[in-house]
């Protein structure tokens, strides 16, 4: 199987992506891209990889879901106390990809991140479906878990303590990834892809528009 893996080629035709077509700011871009995704009808295309470190530098990375954005960033939600929350505490900067392999395309953000406010999260808890809200109360997210009974136990008591309305628990809500740097990357023939990135200008309220070498 690995001589499979060494053989495998995939030359990327779709087109280019020069500076000509860019948006004036990064995330007018991604929507233009990520509206892209679902006109062609991708599978979940608002599904991006999540990096994070601990302070000493030991990454970890996950998929998650895009649940909003906007010019301050992009937004997901998730256990404030489990592992990604613990390293976006004590380590407020983070990575998202997006990669839409039927287009050839890949979105890459870097930045800062910071949590959303309780209003935001509570509007956003209130709009999952009611078994979602029942599980962030009973899971104990990246916890060790020695039997399945036992998580399904905790589901059976949070059952029982909202039999109405289920509000969002105090360990639960948003991160605002705020971007600094977003690198568009459309694949091109012979690997001689186009890399266009966006950076803040430090100090100025504008971007940076540059191009990389493949």
């Amino acid at each position: 199987m690995s001589d499979e893996v060494v053989r495998m080629r995939r030359d990327y035709t779709r087109g280019g992506l020069s500076e000509g077509d860019l948006a004036p700011g990064p995330v007018e871009q991604f929507g233009r891209w990520l509206d892209d995704a679902f006109s062609a009808g991708l599978d979940e295309p608002y599904a991006m990889t999540l990096a994070t470190a601990t302070p000493d530098g030991t990454p970890s990375a996950r998929v998650v879901l895009l649940r909003g954005y906007d010019r301050r960033g992009f937004v997901f939600y998730t256990n404030y106390q489990g592992r990604k929350g613990l390293e976006l505490e004590e380590n407020p900067k983070a990575a998202l990809v997006f990669y839409w392999g039927e287009l050839e395309r890949q979105v890459r953000v870097e930045g800062g991140v910071e949590r959303v406010s309780g209003d935001e999260s509570d509007a956003y808890f209130a709009s999952r479906p009611r078994g979602s809200r029942i599980g962030a109360w009973a899971s104990e997210q990246s916890r060790d878990l020695k039997r399945r009974e036992a998580l399904e136990a905790k589901v059976a008591e949070v059952e029982e303590r909202f039999p109405d309305e289920v509000s969002r628990p105090p360990f639960w809500g948003g991160y605002r990834l705020v971007p600094r740097r977003v690198e568009f990357w459309q694949g091109r023939e012979s690997r001689l892809h186009d890399r266009l990135v966006y950076e803040a200008d430090r100090g100025k309220s504008g971007w940076g528009i540059s191009r990389l070498q493949p």
